[in-house]
């Protein structure tokens, strides 16, 4: 084995896993859904369907109190009059039918950088990209039921923050029989990250009974993916963390095995896509039942308290913190430690998340991500150093024995097993080991598909420049120059190392160089940057590693 074969098998595996994680993303199979190990009630909607999350504990026979008959099916956009609300990072809209969140717009985050106007949007009452965040509460009893189909009412049509830390918009809603909720979005500046309150007064005469519950409607479509597109490779549907370990739940298990439900205190769900994230998490410590759901073109992601009473002249305030903006690493962990995991590395998030953070400590001292990618790999370089320089010396001395082994083969050209043997004892002789090539490359190949997660997920790299015409290190070189390097590297690479002894081989490996070339011309910029900087990196430790070895061998020959 030498160091150009096992560069051929690492191109045809990198391919094979490529085409791995593609069959994973379209086909693979999630668990099947979580049985809660008890039989639960539906409770029936307003209208009589079954939209609403399962409320556990429950008799259905007080959940069928008479409610209006004539209101929308709670899939459907909202209608109602809308607020709008501007803060320093969000251009929200919310409903006053049921206090609904129906459009977010990330005022930081173009589509595109040359489109700088069109920004964002993750959540929208359009079919092309639909969203919503529907809060409310189920009552027991008679009358009607502050949930996500009641009409609020909001004494202002528009909120800004303006130069204020806080911002705080309020609704509120009563019945005939004195119990009033108000329902309170509260922003804080910079923060992707806001809270909805929901306060329940009891001016009755009686007991007050029900729950409060969350649900995330999200578009739901099959993904096409292609390898001129590297954003198409990203997960894009409902993921839910079970307070033990994240899920991505895929369209067509969902169709086909129905609804994936689970109890937790701390769990959260929400819909991920390219670099940004919306999710809901309830109150900590608090009992609720999970449910996640694909109907026709949406999905549809619930979760629902446990009951709750409150007692006649007292109140209740409950929670539920909402996440929608993109995944920075930094304000995920900030709401809660699990939602880092919807930065999705794959299998390698154990190199991932190191060099994720090593990354973005260069940075900032650098200020700029290219130079951080190049000072990391100077630094991966310089751990393995060591290493390299081992199978370096053995690459060095099987060049400086390619005259006598040309000799070899002009001798038993017409024998084989000869020509191997005699090798082989020339190995000996020399001490040189074959095989000592193949373990830099086997080393790199984790990194180098670490690194791709990481340049491909991570949202801190999207539409960051380099330099000169390299402006989103998370997309392909526009105009190609960069795999052209990395092409012209490789090939020089390829001259201080020993020829292959096979014709055919050594034909193959010509070639090489191009194919790496065409392959990596659609990888992100970064990611051909950080191949680049290894292979030359790679090129001067092999040409002083050459420069020794000769000299080296002229003194033994002396």
């Amino acid at each position: 084995m030498d160091n150009q074969r096992l560069l051929l098998w690492a191109f045809f595996g990198l391919m094979a896993w490529m085409t791995y994680q593609t069959w994973i993303h379209d086909y693979a199979q999630s668990p099947p859904a979580a049985s809660t190990g008890e039989q639960v009630e539906q409770p029936a909607l307003l209208d009589g369907s079954t939209d609403l999350p399962e409320m556990t504990a429950l008799p259905a026979a007080e959940l069928d109190a008479p409610r209006p008959a004539e209101q929308p099916r709670p899939n459907q956009a909202p209608t109602a009059p809308s607020i709008h609300v501007s803060t320093d990072v969000f251009d929200l809209e919310i409903s006053t039918q049921g206090g609904t969140l129906q459009s977010a717009i990330l005022l930081a985050y173009p589509v595109a950088k040359d489109q700088p106007d069109k920004l964002v949007q993750l959540l929208s009452t359009d079919d092309a990209n639909f969203g919503l965040i529907q809060t409310g509460l189920r009552f027991l009893g008679e009358g009607d039921e502050a949930n996500h189909l009641a009409t609020f009412t909001s004494d202002r049509r528009s909120y800004e923050m303006g130069s204020a830390a806080e911002l705080e918009v309020s609704l509120w809603w009563e019945n005939d029989l004195g119990i009033r909720v108000e329902k309170r979005y509260l922003f804080k500046r910079g923060e992707y990250a806001f809270v909805i309150e929901q306060e329940v007064s009891n001016m009755s005469d009686g007991l007050w009974r029900g729950a409060n519950y969350a649900q995330l409607l999200r578009f739901s479509k099959d993904q096409e993916r292609s390898m001129f597109d590297v954003d198409s490779y990203s997960f894009n549907g409902p993921i839910i963390y079970t307070g033990e370990k994240s899920e991505k739940l895929q369209r067509d298990d969902l169709m086909e095995d129905g609804a994936f439900k689970f109890k937790s205190q701390a769990g959260w769900f929400g819909a991920i896509q390219h670099h940004f994230l919306s999710a809901v998490i309830p109150e900590r410590g608090t009992d609720q039942t999970y449910s996640v759901s694909v109907r026709g073109a949406r999905s549809i992601a619930s979760t629902i308290g446990q009951p709750q009473t409150i007692a006649p002249g007292a109140s209740k305030t409950f929670t539920t913190t909402v996440f929608i903006g993109p995944k920075r690493q930094a304000q995920l962990e900030k709401i809660d430690e699990s939602l880092k995991l919807t930065v999705d590395y794959g299998w390698l998030t154990i190199i991932s998340q190191p060099l994720f953070w090593l990354l973005r400590t260069v940075f900032g001292f650098v200020g700029n991500w290219g130079v951080a990618i190049i000072f990391v790999t100077f630094l991966i370089k310089a751990a393995f150093y060591k290493l390299t320089e081992s199978s370096g010396r053995s690459m060095a001395k099987m060049r400086s024995l390619q005259p006598r082994m040309k000799a070899l083969q002009e001798r038993y050209k017409d024998d084989r097993p000869a020509l191997s043997q005699a090798t082989m004892e020339l190995y000996k002789r020399e001490k040189v080991n074959p095989a000592a090539g193949c373990l830099p490359i086997l080393i790199q190949m984790p990194f180098f598909l670490a690194f791709y997660w990481v340049l491909l997920e991570s949202v801190e790299m999207r539409q960051a420049p380099f330099a000169l015409w390299i402006t989103d290190l998370s997309t392909r070189d526009p105009y190609f120059i960069l795999p052209l390097i990395m092409g012209a590297a490789m090939l020089m690479q390829q001259k201080l190392n020993p020829a292959p002894a096979d014709p055919v081989q050594a034909k193959v490996m010509q070639i090489m160089p191009i194919m790496f070339t065409g392959f990596f011309a659609f990888f992100p910029s970064g990611l051909v940057l950080y191949w680049v900087t290894n292979t030359l990196l790679s090129i001067a430790q092999q040409w002083k590693i050459n420069k020794v070895v000769e000299q080296e061998t002229k003194q033994k020959k002396r």
